[in-house]
């Protein structure tokens, strides 16, 4: 066994006297060593419940003869870190668990691991951290949250986000805002939509990281403690069989979960996470590029918030993601193992019960392509992504004059301040991985836009948008503001045309224009210490993922 390393042989004397003052005792240092990353915390709702999850996964390793040894990391509420300096540590933070992992997992030599995260920088933090190690592992995603009931309406978080702007645009009281605010979040789980979290719970899962059913069992369901037990007595499983990351995580399994992402029209930030998942494995040809290619070849079958009205409780009683993959089988490598040691195909012989009415089949889809899609031009060499099954019809194609901000803030004061009007390409520059640092979620702008129901309202970023962010949102513009990148050479005023049908968005200038401006640009700075400022050294485009190097 790996954990030999630590246990075994009279030069690791000292070694089990330390084990020795955690309770182990000689029976114990025969029996495999099971690493559980866990990331509970008591102030993101995503993770609150985990606590007493992890004690039924300790409880069956015992029960299976291993030995369960807990370990903590970090976890970031997006929403509340939201639209303030916090949000710079929101994606960084997605590296610091990933390194966090590998550090536990290499210095006391674990034989497997078991993963236990919930919220969006969680879970691709934990698969970066599981493609390094390459031992056998296997992920327990926390589950979403149950929605809410306001005015005999179901709510999520979104509905609180977009109600502060309608509320400040007059069209809401804020006696209602408050009492929205106490009941749209009722409890455990990952906000209740598709939204960045349950996404790559969806996605782990169609990689086969995650056993079948996971992603869309509720946080505070008896299902998901039961797949919590099931997933306890299957790592032993991945090693007595030797089944690692390196084995599940290949070129098919990548394509497979880009097109369950594209089928569900999940967050744009899978267009970070998989690729810096990838990167990890090593090895393969999994960038944006390919999220544009089976964009065109993959149809947009399940309409789910923000997207469309349905929630993920409604998704986990359609069938969960293994009817989403059913109703995908013809378009899906399916001879990929997964954590189950069975192939996609022998998995999906267990789907039995679809709702084509949630999930609908790929001759009857809600659109002919994939909810995410990819656009390039003068303004985006190296491109830029939107959620376009979250974009009505009559905005696909847009052309408007731009209001130009150099951060965040900037922009959803001059929102507050009704400087935007219907027509308007509001653009959002600096806000990039260097730039930011750390490319900001731009929540809050889309969310008070939408509260003003100014619905023909464009917004561009080279920072990113949260999962829940709708509307025509484009966002990782490469290369960014703070790498001189075009969407620096912006001025108020300028024409900015966007066609998503034709994957192009264009800065109405010449080239010499815009090499032009660019010679005068002086880059916005930041004054940085820190984590940051390794941070804005070390990371690479959104293009690239955002990986660090």
């Amino acid at each position: 066994m790996r954990s030999d390393n630590i246990k075994k042989g009279i030069n690791r004397t000292s070694h089990r006297s330390l084990l020795r003052a955690c309770g182990l005792n000689d029976e114990d240092m025969k029996k495999p060593f099971i690493g559980i990353a866990n990331s509970y915390t008591d102030i993101v709702p995503g993770h609150i419940h985990l606590k007493d999850l992890v004690q039924e996964v300790k409880d069956v390793i015992r029960a299976e003869g291993g030995v369960p040894f807990e370990f903590d990391t970090m976890a970031v509420c997006d929403g509340i870190a939201m639209n303030h300096e916090g949000m710079y540590f929101s994606l960084p933070s997605r590296e610091i668990i990933a390194n966090t992992v590998e550090s536990m997992a290499m210095a006391h030599q674990f034989d497997a691991l078991i993963c236990m995260p919930s919220c969006d920088k969680v879970v691709p933090g934990m698969l970066m951290a599981a493609a390094r190690l390459d031992i056998p592992t296997i992920l327990i995603t926390g589950g979403p949250m149950m929605p809410g009931k306001f005015h005999g309406e179901t709510v999520d978080f979104i509905n609180v986000t977009e109600a502060v702007g309608a509320t400040q645009s007059g069209k809401m009281s804020e006696e209602d805002l408050y009492e929205l605010e106490k009941c749209a979040c009722p409890g455990a789980g990952s906000c209740a939509g598709l939204f960045t979290a349950n996404t790559m719970a969806c996605l782990t899962e169609t990689l086969g990281m995650s056993l079948p059913g996971c992603a869309t069992a509720h946080a505070v369901s008896e299902k998901k403690i039961e797949i919590a037990k099931q997933s306890a007595k299957k790592i032993f499983s991945l090693i007595e069989n030797n089944i690692k990351p390196s084995d599940v995580m290949t070129q098919e399994a990548f394509e497979n979960a880009i097109i369950v992402d594209l089928a569900l029209g999940g967050s744009t930030n899978t267009t970070l996470h998989i690729p810096a998942i990838a990167h990890e494995v090593g090895g393969l040809d999994v960038t944006i590029d390919l999220f544009d290619k089976l964009s065109h070849e993959v149809p947009y079958i399940c309409s789910i918030r923000p997207g469309g009205n349905n929630r993920m409780i409604d998704v986990d009683t359609a069938g969960g993601i293994p009817a989403v993959m059913k109703n995908l089988e013809s378009l899906l490598h399916t001879d990929c193992i997964t954590c189950t040691s069975k192939t996609v195909k022998e998995n999906l012989t267990q789907v039995t019960d679809v709702d084509y009415d949630v999930i609908h089949t790929i001759d009857n889809p809600v659109r002919t392509e994939g909810g995410i899609a990819v656009l390039y031009g003068n303004i985006a060499p190296n491109g830029s992504v939107i959620k376009q099954g979250a974009v009505n019809e009559d905005m696909l194609i847009h052309s408007g004059p731009c209001k130009v901000f150099n951060s965040e803030e900037e922009c959803v004061n001059a929102i507050e301040n009704d400087k935007i009007v219907d027509g308007d390409v509001v653009v959002i520059r600096y806000e990039g991985p260097k730039g930011g640092p750390g490319m900001r979620e731009m929540l809050n702008p889309t969310a008070a836009i939408m509260g003003r129901e100014l619905f023909h309202v464009a917004l561009i970023t080279d920072g990113r948008f949260s999962g829940g962010s709708r509307g025509p949102c484009i966002g990782h513009i490469s290369p960014e503001a703070a790498e001189g990148g075009p969407i620096a050479a912006i001025q108020d005023g300028d024409i900015v045309s966007i066609n998503v049908k034709e994957r192009s968005i264009k800065l109405e200038l010449t080239d010499d224009e815009i090499s032009e401006r660019l010679s005068k640009v002086k880059p916005v700075e930041r004054d940085l210490k820190g984590w940051l400022r390794q941070y804005q050294k070390l990371a690479t485009s959104a293009d690239k993922g955002a990986v660090l190097k």
